[in-house]
């Protein structure tokens, strides 16, 4: 992710499709992961937990460096923000009680929504800067387009976002929530 961050900042011919390379390599490595632990019966409660905490820094990470790039509303970046923490934090309680909340389908489709947002970020600076370096090929309206694009997408990842927090905070409340005194 930092490598990603530092590449949209840079300046010279490249980056940009250097850094989309990258971000769908990694979110390609993400999924692979993931079927390869449960193909092979090698799911863990660490793997739940960590492979949850990697996506949510790769996302926060790309997302901040958005917001400052001024592609993203600060507002849609504050509620994706405020979710995961509600959402770790309730798993980190759980955790303490000996209970493993793994991603469900709300918070899984959440997160292949925002990474497909990110990707049409990443990929517009491709169409506007790399191919007009390379190709002599002004794609300044594609990437508009693009970039119009992942806005709706991460708007949409924003709703799924508060559904599925919604969803977790509801279905473990009582893990959280619940009597301390008659937890083990």
């Amino acid at each position: 992710m930092f490598i990603i961050v530092w590449l949209m900042f840079c300046g010279w011919p490249g980056a940009p499709t250097l850094a989309f390379v990258l971000f769908v390599a990694a979110a390609i490595g993400d999924w692979l992961d993931g079927y390869l632990a449960r193909t092979r019966g090698q799911v863990s409660n660490f793997g739940k937990l960590m492979d949850a905490m990697a996506d949510k820094i790769m996302v926060m990470g790309i997302v901040i460096a958005l917001v400052e790039k001024h592609e993203i509303a600060v507002v849609l970046a504050l509620i994706t923000l405020c979710r995961e923490f509600l959402v770790t934090g309730m798993r980190m309680v759980a955790a303490t009680k000996g209970v493993v909340v793994a991603a469900d389908s709300g918070g899984k489709t959440k997160t292949v929504t925002q990474l497909i947002a990110l990707g049409f970020f990443l990929g517009a600076p491709v169409l506007s800067l790399d191919a007009a370096s390379f190709f002599h090929w002004d794609g300044t309206s594609a990437a508009a387009a693009v970039d119009r694009i992942g806005v709706g997408i991460f708007v949409a990842g924003t709703v799924l976002s508060v559904w599925s927090g919604y969803r977790y905070i509801s279905r473990n409340s009582r893990l959280v929530f619940g009597d301390d005194a008659a937890a083990p």
